[in-house]
């Protein structure tokens, strides 16, 4: 197989040549580039403490999972939902190991695109050019999914207050537009505070969850309605999808955690902005998932023990909010239940200035190389605010046609943000599978990097399971199909992968792509950048 490309300090001045002084924010080191071969544009801002918060938050596994948890209920019930989450996690702690071995080898923010690049090497242009849109389209539905349920959670506050009200579509987009927006204004004017906002949404995210649990626990027995029974949370199998096979619900029944686990590589995508990525991206995306896991798992069978009517959260939930009709039943009253949804809804709101972070930041990566429409002005980062202001704007402008479409058709909403699961998994699909096919032998050793016999094992099964979930997860949610119900994630993932591909071979004999830059040449590297 053909060797990636590689740039060499005699080609450092050459790898970026339209980026200009001017055109950088002062934090730039004039001459030397980063790890993706352009020059350091953005500061580094961040530190490991803040980064961990970052991951942490933006991935906020407690609240995501219980965000869309009356959907995953439908595939086993309670115990469904646990035993499905342990599974899920398990692999993808697997995926998460290769992809910290990438990014510790690559530490670029353009992350997933970047490594197929390099790791596909004679095919590396066209598998990371689909790779990084993939990416992308994944985190902007990822970001839309998040300010709805951010969106719904202002409604159900609304309404816990207020029993007559009846809420609508429209609130929800209200209050969607408010979020996006407001998000997308301290994401573009408050670049230098978000390390501090996101080690706050750090601290709420822990704070929230342990406050949760405490009352979730409690609660039950002194409102003396008690808790629900351990047949109950651990072997009440409920299969109300439809397919006869238990089986094969329980793996369907795995993308809803796979939803709330499933984003390995959104410290990534800040590799620039923080001092020696190579060694703190992997540190922070283990932190990443040894919190979310064990912070998951406690919360999800402490509320399961609240609740005494799960036809009622069925039914309620099934609107807007789940949560909010969990936690009235486990605290026994609405004013219980709207401090419970502020404590999830401090640290989600935070997480969609994250998830604005790393959707604008991929954008922008794509934009510098070429491979976005408009090129040279979503890859332009603004000398006042030192970011790629262009790109986040895109990134909120977006956003709120999708929040258009909600309004339209829940269904239709549903289809796109149904895809992030299955659009990212398939760009991780094409940066460890080429990893394994070479042998590895197309990407230098970063920190981190595993020995032989464990990284081909890793890489395998995190490969197989990519490539045999990403089917299951595009069969429909349940029997009879309906078209409220059915499942259009690979109508999505298929029409927007022929756009991509339609892109590709206008933009093909212009676009080049990342280059590999070995990490022992320290004379080319900016401050920090490794």
């Amino acid at each position: 197989m053909e060797q990636p490309v590689v740039a060499s300090a005699d080609e450092k001045k050459a790898v970026d040549p339209e980026v200009s002084s001017s055109s950088r924010g002062d934090g730039a080191d004039d001459g030397l580039i980063n790890a993706s071969g352009h020059h350091q544009e953005l500061e580094r801002n961040f530190s490991l403490v803040s980064m961990c918060s970052y991951a942490i938050t933006a991935g906020n596994t407690w609240v995501s999972l219980g965000g869309t948890i009356t959907v995953a209920i439908y595939n086993g019930g309670p115990p469904g939902v646990i035993y499905e989450f342990i599974a899920v996690s398990v692999f993808y702690w697997l995926i998460a190991a290769s992809i910290a071995e990438l990014a510790s080898a690559m530490p670029t923010a353009a992350g997933v695109y970047h490594w197929a690049s390099v790791t596909a090497g004679r095919y590396g242009r066209v598998v990371g050019f689909f790779a990084g849109w993939w990416n992308f389209l994944g985190w902007l539905f990822a970001l839309a999914a998040v300010c709805q349920i951010v969106g719904a959670q202002t409604v159900s506050m609304y309404a816990a207050f207020n029993p007559g009200f009846e809420q609508k579509q429209w609130h929800v987009f209200v209050s969607f537009l408010a979020i996006t927006w407001v998000s997308c204004a301290i994401v573009l004017f408050a670049n230098r505070i978000l390390p501090f906002v996101e080690s706050l949404g750090g601290f709420f995210t822990l704070v929230g969850v342990f406050i949760t649990i405490i009352v979730c626990a409690s609660m039950p027995a002194v409102n003396g309605r008690g808790h629900a029974s351990n047949d109950f949370v651990w072997r009440q199998w409920v299969n109300s999808t439809g397919y006869s096979s238990n089986g094969f619900v329980f793996l369907l029944g795995m993308l809803n955690g796979a939803f709330a686990v499933g984003t390995p590589d959104i410290t990534s995508h800040l590799a620039e902005e923080i001092p020696k990525p190579s060694m703190n991206i992997p540190k922070a995306i283990l932190a990443q998932f040894i919190i979310g896991f064990f912070t998951t798992l406690c919360y999800v069978i402490t509320i399961f023990y609240g609740i005494y009517d799960l036809d009622l959260v069925l039914d309620e939930g099934s609107r807007y909010f789940p949560l909010a009709a969990i936690y009235r039943q486990a605290t026994g009253s609405a004013g219980g239940a709207l401090g419970l949804i502020i404590l999830s809804f401090l640290p989600l709101f935070i997480a969609c200035i994250g998830l604005y972070l790393t959707a604008s930041r991929t954008f922008w990566t794509l934009a510098r190389d070429k491979a976005t429409p408009f090129s040279t002005f979503f890859s332009r980062v603004s000398p006042k605010h030192r970011n790629p202001a262009n790109a986040i704007l895109f990134c909120a402008v977006l956003s709120t046609v999708l929040g258009c479409i909600y309004v339209g058709s829940t269904t239709a909403f549903s289809a796109f943000v149904g895809s992030f699961v299955v659009l990212t998994t398939l760009s991780y699909l094409a940066a460890i599978l080429p990893h394994l096919l070479s042998r590895r032998a197309n990407v230098t050793p970063g920190w981190f990097w595993m020995p032989a016999p464990i990284g081909y094992a890793v890489s395998a099964v995190a490969s197989v399971y990519i490539a045999v979930f990403i089917v299951i997860f595009c069969f429909p949610f349940g029997l009879p199909i309906t078209p409220a119900d059915m499942n259009y994630s690979s109508l999505i993932t298929g029409g927007l992968t022929l756009f991509v591909a339609a892109f590709w071979f206008w933009r093909r004999k212009t676009y080049v792509g990342p280059k590999q830059v070995r990490l022992a040449d320290n004379s080319m590297f900016a401050k920090d950048a490794i």
